[in-house]
């Protein structure tokens, strides 16, 4: 019998993930997030490890929404011997952990909207770029402008991922013959909204795009909700069910986005998927997108370890592209040329304090991100 069971433990195969996410910090809203869709990654395929063989160990570190921190932490998880790494939230982060994980030749797994463009071997992104939603929300939004108000006002934190939304805004603005009738980027940490909204008013805007980090774009909300003379309609980018949390129903309602995932949804796969994950996580957790992206990258990196039956990072590298698979809308792919997704997208509205879906748009396949 002891033969057979250290037959057995070998037999298994150990893959360590290393979640380095922001659990403090302004981009907390996101980091919890991201975790508990790996969380609930983890836990449903443990409880399949003695048919599968393969066992994973999650390790859990709070990169404080500091690319400092971030970068220390990485490199710690790598020398403690994890597999894959998970996270972060944010751009500048993620571009200071690729660094270390290109050096130690570690895969990180990515599951947050980004400005496109980013390509590495060891990078792989379940993330909506501004290609999967720019174009098919521009002329929607442009569409339900309120009668005497005209274009868009962009208004992001002065940071890579809002910039790169507002150049993709701009251009395709440009292609429908639409105006961007003002623009702005802050600084981190916004106390006081006042400026910003009385330019907002005087340029007559017919929707805000907002696409504040963390919780800024909460507090904008919370201000604009009560100074919004005008009747400008607000889209906000990266909006989620988790969005809501901790701001009052009047700062979100009317809020416009364009997401490849919703609670809403009523197809079976979302229905099914938010019963796993409420059996999982339990009722009171808030399932968002990137509940469902981060579970998603932990199902792929499974499926790359069943066919290898191994946790070497290089061979799971080279088996984890061109993998379709359906996680909470649809079939998604995952491409091996350039490690980017291929998603389900939809227009979604807060109606009533729900995040509902208003238009689909259907498969977005953006170009190849290694030739951006």
């Amino acid at each position: 019998r002891e033969q057979m069971e250290a037959a057995k433990a070998q037999a298994v195969v150990v893959v360590k993930v290393a979640a380095v996410v922001p659990l403090s910090g302004g981009e907390r809203l996101f980091g919890t997030q991201g975790l508990l869709g790996t969380r609930m990654a983890v836990a449903e395929l443990n409880a399949a490890a003695a048919e599968t063989g393969v066992r994973y160990e999650l390790a859990v570190f709070d990169e404080e929404t500091d690319d400092k921190v971030a970068t220390r932490l990485t490199e710690q998880a790598i020398k403690e011997g994890a597999t894959v790494l998970v996270g972060p939230t944010s751009s500048r982060d993620r571009d200071a952990m690729m660094v270390v994980c290109e050096k130690y030749k570690t895969p990180l797994l990515y599951g947050t909207d980004y400005e496109g463009g980013v390509y590495s071997r060891y990078l792989f992104c379940y993330s909506p770029i501004p290609a999967h939603y720019v174009d098919p929300l521009v002329p929607y939004l442009l569409e339900q402008s309120p009668a005497g108000l005209n274009g868009l006002f962009l208004l992001g934190s002065d940071y890579v991922w809002p910039r790169g939304l507002h150049s993709s805004f701009r251009k395709r603005l440009a292609s429908l013959n639409g105006e961007v009738v003002g623009e702005a980027v802050l600084a981190l940490g916004v106390g006081d909204w006042s400026d910003i909204v009385a330019q907002i008013a005087s340029s007559k805007a017919a929707v805000v795009v907002v696409s504040l980090l963390g919780s800024d774009g909460q507090s904008f909300l919370e201000y604009f909700c009560k100074h919004n003379a005008n009747g400008t309609l607000v889209c906000v980018m990266a909006f989620n069910e988790n969005y809501m949390n901790g701001i009052s129903p009047d700062s979100y309602e009317g809020v416009i986005t364009c997401t490849h995932f919703l609670c809403s949804l009523d197809t079976p796969e979302t229905k099914s998927f938010l019963s796993k994950a409420r059996s999982i996580l339990g009722d009171d957790a808030t399932i968002s997108y990137m509940v469902e992206s981060h579970y998603g990258l932990i199902r792929l990196l499974h499926n790359a370890v069943l066919k290898v039956q191994s946790a070497d990072k290089e061979v799971l590298i080279d088996t984890m592209g061109d993998q379709t698979i359906t996680v909470g809308h649809g079939e998604v792919r995952l491409r091996a040329a350039d490690h980017h997704m291929d998603l389900n997208m939809v227009i979604a509205k807060v109606v009533n304090g729900k995040l509902v879906p208003v238009k689909n748009v259907g498969r977005v396949s953006p170009p190849l991100q290694c030739a951006v």
